[in-house]
């Protein structure tokens, strides 16, 4: 019952919890590395970094070269699948921002609360594709667990364990002890001989850039190259990555990150950093890391009479996702379902490439 006060409705406020893809965003997803098969297969050849000897004179003929030799490695990808409901009786009510003196439309209504949970559906898939990455350049393995803590999908990469290191002594928050330009120094020097690629971008961990920032090696070299903090310059880019600038440690310069992204954690529901607050990660440039996507089989396309413009498959390589799609009626008409699913697999193809240097001993 409407009494003799009244009011403006002013436009709905929809909080959404930003899904972020900086780390993912370093894995490549072309057209291929999407498909509808059960597994993904890469076939890897090896290169050491020989040179050509001469030979004596033209009568010995040419040295001999063994013909090319590779590896097949094989993956099968996790299932990501999730759904929501739409009650018709709900439908019936007020929805966000909408007049409460308008007839409600059940079909109108329906579209747009679908559409909202599409979006969480894909914000959540997003989450779990950037965890995966970063379990990846952080362990070189995949463990996926449910609300019981139950590991549902294992992975072991099986990177070199030189390249998951630990210092030998803890960078000290006051900058007092460790060696934080030598620490790095060495770890790029093993990715350089084992992944032939120019390491280039250092992602920090909070407390990692913290301690590193602190150590007065580090200053001082800040100051010789006249990069001091104010010269840094932190800009955001992106939700939870911020950009500290270049620095040159040893023969290479790097691209520094502080990633401070977090995710709920599915079993104790905790907010969990991306990245270790004790960890730094090494990339190379041009490395190769692959994103792939699996679709979800059906036989039927979406209920078009319910949702007419939804396609089966959404795929978007530049934003790294992919979306198997659909939507249906339940026998008794009063309930529309919608659900959205993938296969998503964070491959470290060139899994030299990469390190992780973990900053407390």
């Amino acid at each position: 019952m409407s009494d003799a006060s009244n009011s403006r409705m002013l436009d709905m406020y929809l909080e959404e919890a930003e899904a972020p893809l900086f780390l993912s965003g370093f894995f490549q997803s072309p057209p291929k590395n999407f498909h509808n098969t059960e597994k993904v297969e890469i076939d890897v050849i090896r290169e050491d970094e020989a040179v050509a000897v001469p030979i004596q004179d033209l009568t010995t003929g040419p040295r001999h070269n063994e013909s090319t030799l590779y590896t097949n490695k094989a993956f099968t990808p996790p299932v990501l699948w999730e759904q929501g409901a739409i009650t018709a009786f709900d439908m019936m009510a007020r929805q966000p921002g909408q007049d409460p003196f308008q007839d409600p439309n059940f079909g109108a209504n329906a579209t747009l609360e679908a559409f909202r949970i599409y979006r969480r559906l894909e914000r959540k898939l997003h989450r779990t594709v950037e965890m995966m990455a970063s379990q990846v350049l952080q362990t070189g393995e995949l463990t996926l667990l449910d609300s019981s803590g139950v590991a549902v999908y294992t992975l072991d990469f099986q990177p070199r364990t030189a390249h998951m290191h630990t210092v030998s002594t803890t960078w000290a928050a006051d900058g007092s002890a460790g060696a934080p330009l030598t620490d790095i120094a060495a770890l790029a020097d093993i990715v350089r001989t084992n992944g032939k690629k120019q390491p280039k971008t250092l992602i920090f961990g909070a407390t990692a850039m913290t301690r590193f920032l602190a150590n007065a090696t580090v200053r001082a070299l800040l100051d010789k190259q006249v990069l001091n903090l104010g010269a840094l310059a932190p800009t955001s880019r992106g939700e939870g990555a911020t950009s500290y600038g270049r620095i040159t440690i040893g023969q290479y310069q790097y691209e520094l990150w502080l990633y401070d992204g977090a995710y709920k954690h599915p079993q104790t529901g905790v907010l969990t950093k991306y990245v270790d607050a004790d960890n730094v990660i090494m990339l190379s440039d041009g490395a190769r890391l692959d994103l792939t996507f699996g679709g979800i089989p059906s036989f039927i396309r979406p209920d078009q009479r319910v949702l007419p413009f939804l396609p089966p498959r959404l795929s978007d390589g530049g934003r790294g996702i992919d979306l198997t799609t659909n939507a249906w009626v339940t026998p008794d008409g009063t309930r529309l379902m919608v659900s959205a699913g993938t296969r998503p697999l964070t491959i470290p193809t060139a899994i030299d490439t990469f390190a992780r240097l973990n900053v407390t001993a």
